[in-house]
Protein backbone atom coordinates (compact mmCIF):
# COMPACT_ATOMS: atom_id res chain seq x y z
CA UNK A 1 0.00 0.00 0.00
CA UNK A 2 1.40 3.50 -0.67
CA UNK A 3 0.19 6.65 0.64
CA UNK A 4 -2.25 8.50 -1.92
CA UNK A 5 -2.72 11.83 -3.26
CA UNK A 6 -4.59 14.24 -1.28
CA UNK A 7 -7.52 14.11 -3.59
CA UNK A 8 -7.61 9.99 -3.42
CA UNK A 9 -7.32 8.85 0.10
CA UNK A 10 -8.53 5.07 0.51
CA UNK A 11 -7.05 4.27 4.16
CA UNK A 12 -8.46 7.27 5.62
CA UNK A 13 -5.30 8.38 6.69
CA UNK A 14 -5.26 12.20 8.58
CA UNK A 15 -2.99 14.29 6.61
CA UNK A 16 -4.45 17.54 7.78
CA UNK A 17 -1.36 19.83 8.46
CA UNK A 18 0.13 19.59 11.46
CA UNK A 19 1.25 23.68 13.58
CA UNK A 20 4.46 23.87 11.71
CA UNK A 21 6.39 23.74 15.18
CA UNK A 22 5.34 20.15 15.32
CA UNK A 23 7.19 18.58 11.70
CA UNK A 24 9.81 16.77 12.47
CA UNK A 25 12.86 17.41 11.19
CA UNK A 26 13.44 15.92 7.92
CA UNK A 27 16.29 14.83 5.66
CA UNK A 28 15.09 16.10 2.08
CA UNK A 29 16.02 15.83 -1.40
CA UNK A 30 15.58 18.55 -4.06
CA UNK A 31 16.13 18.05 -7.61
CA UNK A 32 16.41 21.44 -9.52
CA UNK A 33 18.69 23.21 -12.24
CA UNK A 34 17.85 26.95 -10.78
CA UNK A 35 20.39 28.20 -9.06
CA UNK A 36 18.83 30.82 -7.25
CA UNK A 37 15.64 28.53 -6.32
CA UNK A 38 17.55 26.03 -4.65
CA UNK A 39 19.25 28.66 -2.37
CA UNK A 40 16.04 29.82 -1.67
CA UNK A 41 14.87 26.03 -0.69
CA UNK A 42 17.92 25.69 1.18
CA UNK A 43 17.20 28.83 3.38
CA UNK A 44 13.87 27.64 4.46
CA UNK A 45 14.63 24.19 4.90
CA UNK A 46 17.92 24.94 7.19
CA UNK A 47 16.27 27.61 8.80
CA UNK A 48 13.61 25.48 10.02
CA UNK A 49 15.96 22.33 10.87
CA UNK A 50 15.87 19.78 7.55
CA UNK A 51 18.57 18.44 6.05
CA UNK A 52 18.30 19.13 2.71
CA UNK A 53 20.68 17.68 -0.34
CA UNK A 54 20.25 19.17 -3.95
CA UNK A 55 20.94 17.65 -7.16
CA UNK A 56 21.08 18.91 -10.79
CA UNK A 57 20.78 15.45 -12.80
CA UNK A 58 19.05 12.18 -12.26
CA UNK A 59 22.08 10.11 -11.77
CA UNK A 60 23.68 11.92 -9.06
CA UNK A 61 19.84 11.54 -7.52
CA UNK A 62 19.55 8.20 -8.05
CA UNK A 63 23.30 7.38 -6.34
CA UNK A 64 22.41 10.06 -3.85
CA UNK A 65 19.27 7.57 -2.70
CA UNK A 66 20.59 4.78 -2.66
CA UNK A 67 23.27 6.20 -0.33
CA UNK A 68 20.49 7.39 2.22
CA UNK A 69 16.70 7.27 1.57
CA UNK A 70 15.24 10.66 2.35
CA UNK A 71 11.93 10.89 3.70
CA UNK A 72 10.71 13.56 0.58
CA UNK A 73 11.50 14.44 -2.68
CA UNK A 74 11.01 17.80 -4.36
CA UNK A 75 10.86 17.11 -7.51
CA UNK A 76 11.18 19.74 -10.77
CA UNK A 77 9.62 19.13 -13.87
CA UNK A 78 11.19 21.63 -16.06
CA UNK A 79 14.79 20.64 -15.94
CA UNK A 80 16.65 21.59 -19.58
CA UNK A 81 17.46 18.17 -21.09
CA UNK A 82 15.82 16.23 -18.32
CA UNK A 83 12.29 15.61 -18.55
CA UNK A 84 10.26 15.43 -15.26
CA UNK A 85 7.89 12.99 -15.77
CA UNK A 86 10.59 10.56 -16.70
CA UNK A 87 12.24 10.73 -13.86
CA UNK A 88 9.55 10.71 -11.65
CA UNK A 89 8.47 7.24 -13.69
CA UNK A 90 12.19 6.01 -12.82
CA UNK A 91 12.40 6.88 -9.20
CA UNK A 92 8.84 5.71 -8.76
CA UNK A 93 10.49 2.10 -10.12
CA UNK A 94 12.81 2.31 -7.79
CA UNK A 95 11.24 3.79 -4.18
CA UNK A 96 7.54 3.67 -4.95
CA UNK A 97 6.88 4.08 -1.63
CA UNK A 98 8.63 7.51 -1.61
CA UNK A 99 6.69 11.15 -0.63
CA UNK A 100 7.40 13.52 -3.75
CA UNK A 101 6.07 16.57 -4.50
CA UNK A 102 6.06 18.12 -7.45
CA UNK A 103 7.73 21.61 -8.00
CA UNK A 104 6.67 23.72 -11.39
CA UNK A 105 6.82 26.92 -12.83
CA UNK A 106 3.86 25.81 -15.63
CA UNK A 107 1.04 23.54 -14.54
CA UNK A 108 -1.22 22.38 -16.30
CA UNK A 109 -4.48 20.07 -15.36
CA UNK A 110 -2.57 17.45 -17.84
CA UNK A 111 0.45 17.82 -15.83
CA UNK A 112 -1.33 17.15 -12.74
CA UNK A 113 -3.49 14.49 -13.73
CA UNK A 114 -0.29 12.49 -15.42
CA UNK A 115 1.73 13.19 -12.18
CA UNK A 116 -1.14 12.21 -9.39
CA UNK A 117 -1.31 8.99 -11.69
CA UNK A 118 2.34 7.91 -10.46
CA UNK A 119 1.69 8.74 -6.95
CA UNK A 120 2.78 12.09 -6.13
CA UNK A 121 1.87 13.09 -2.94
CA UNK A 122 0.92 17.14 -4.04
CA UNK A 123 2.06 20.27 -6.37
CA UNK A 124 3.97 23.44 -5.34
CA UNK A 125 3.43 26.11 -7.96
CA UNK A 126 6.47 28.76 -8.15
CA UNK A 127 6.18 31.04 -7.24
CA UNK A 128 4.65 29.37 -3.78
CA UNK A 129 4.70 31.07 -0.47
CA UNK A 130 6.09 30.05 3.16
CA UNK A 131 2.81 29.17 4.15
CA UNK A 132 2.00 27.08 1.39
CA UNK A 133 5.21 25.43 1.48
CA UNK A 134 4.66 25.08 5.19
CA UNK A 135 1.50 23.39 4.46
CA UNK A 136 2.36 20.76 2.12
CA UNK A 137 5.07 19.47 3.80
CA UNK A 138 2.95 19.49 7.10
CA UNK A 139 0.15 17.26 5.47
CA UNK A 140 2.94 15.32 3.79
CA UNK A 141 4.55 14.54 7.50
CA UNK A 142 1.23 13.53 8.67
CA UNK A 143 -0.20 11.08 5.83
CA UNK A 144 3.39 9.57 5.80
CA UNK A 145 4.10 9.46 9.10
CA UNK A 146 7.65 11.00 8.24
CA UNK A 147 10.21 11.85 10.87
CA UNK A 148 8.59 8.65 12.50
CA UNK A 149 10.49 5.24 13.16
CA UNK A 150 9.47 2.00 11.92
CA UNK A 151 7.79 1.16 15.13
CA UNK A 152 6.09 4.57 15.28
CA UNK A 153 4.54 3.99 11.76
CA UNK A 154 3.36 0.70 12.69
CA UNK A 155 2.09 1.39 16.06
CA UNK A 156 0.03 4.28 14.45
CA UNK A 157 -1.21 2.64 11.41
CA UNK A 158 -2.23 -0.30 12.87
CA UNK A 159 -4.20 1.06 15.62
CA UNK A 160 -6.30 3.38 12.51
CA UNK A 161 -6.54 0.48 10.89
CA UNK A 162 -8.61 -1.70 13.67
CA UNK A 163 -10.65 1.42 14.48
CA UNK A 164 -11.58 1.95 11.06
CA UNK A 165 -12.70 -1.89 10.74
CA UNK A 166 -14.38 -1.93 14.14
CA UNK A 167 -17.06 0.87 13.11
CA UNK A 168 -17.46 -0.74 9.61
CA UNK A 169 -19.02 -3.48 11.35
CA UNK A 170 -20.75 -0.57 14.07
CA UNK A 171 -18.72 -2.25 16.63
CA UNK A 172 -18.28 -0.55 20.25
CA UNK A 173 -15.38 -1.21 22.13
CA UNK A 174 -17.34 -3.52 24.13
CA UNK A 175 -18.02 -5.16 21.02
CA UNK A 176 -14.88 -5.78 19.78
CA UNK A 177 -13.61 -6.96 23.60
CA UNK A 178 -16.23 -9.67 24.17
CA UNK A 179 -15.09 -11.43 20.33
CA UNK A 180 -11.65 -10.94 20.63
CA UNK A 181 -10.81 -11.10 24.13
CA UNK A 182 -8.74 -8.77 24.76
CA UNK A 183 -9.80 -5.92 27.17
CA UNK A 184 -11.47 -2.58 26.26
CA UNK A 185 -8.56 -0.54 28.18
CA UNK A 186 -6.09 -2.37 25.94
CA UNK A 187 -8.13 -2.43 22.77
CA UNK A 188 -8.33 1.58 23.38
CA UNK A 189 -5.04 2.15 23.37
CA UNK A 190 -3.99 0.37 20.58
CA UNK A 191 -6.73 2.47 18.45
CA UNK A 192 -5.09 5.83 19.78
CA UNK A 193 -1.46 4.19 18.75
CA UNK A 194 -0.33 4.02 22.29
CA UNK A 195 0.14 0.61 22.75
CA UNK A 196 1.50 -2.18 20.17
CA UNK A 197 -0.54 -5.34 20.57
CA UNK A 198 1.05 -8.73 21.62
CA UNK A 199 1.01 -11.20 19.18
CA UNK A 200 -1.75 -13.67 20.54
CA UNK A 201 -3.76 -10.17 20.78
CA UNK A 202 -3.40 -9.34 17.10
CA UNK A 203 -4.58 -12.40 16.04
CA UNK A 204 -7.17 -12.35 18.38
CA UNK A 205 -8.51 -9.15 17.30
CA UNK A 206 -7.76 -10.48 13.48
CA UNK A 207 -10.19 -13.46 14.54
CA UNK A 208 -13.15 -11.60 15.63
CA UNK A 209 -12.83 -9.88 12.39
CA UNK A 210 -12.49 -12.98 10.15
CA UNK A 211 -9.30 -11.67 8.63
CA UNK A 212 -5.63 -12.73 8.33
CA UNK A 213 -2.79 -11.20 10.48
CA UNK A 214 -0.72 -11.01 7.30
CA UNK A 215 -3.83 -9.43 5.06
CA UNK A 216 -4.30 -6.77 7.62
CA UNK A 217 -0.76 -5.76 8.56
CA UNK A 218 -0.15 -5.66 4.27
CA UNK A 219 -3.34 -3.60 4.26
CA UNK A 220 -0.96 -0.64 6.16
CA UNK A 221 1.79 -0.82 4.32
CA UNK A 222 3.92 -3.52 6.35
Amino acid sequence: MKPASPSENPEGVDDSPLDPKDVPKLDVAVMDDDKDFCQYMEDILSDEGHTVRFFQHPTDLFRGLSSRRPDVVFLDMKMGEFRGEEVLADLRKAHDDLCVIILTGYPSLDDMRATFRMQVFDYLAKPFSLTEFRETLSRAVSSYGLGQSQQERLRERLGHRIKVMRTERKWGLKDLAHRSGVSISQLSSIERGTHMPSMESLLAICNAFEERASGLLADIGF
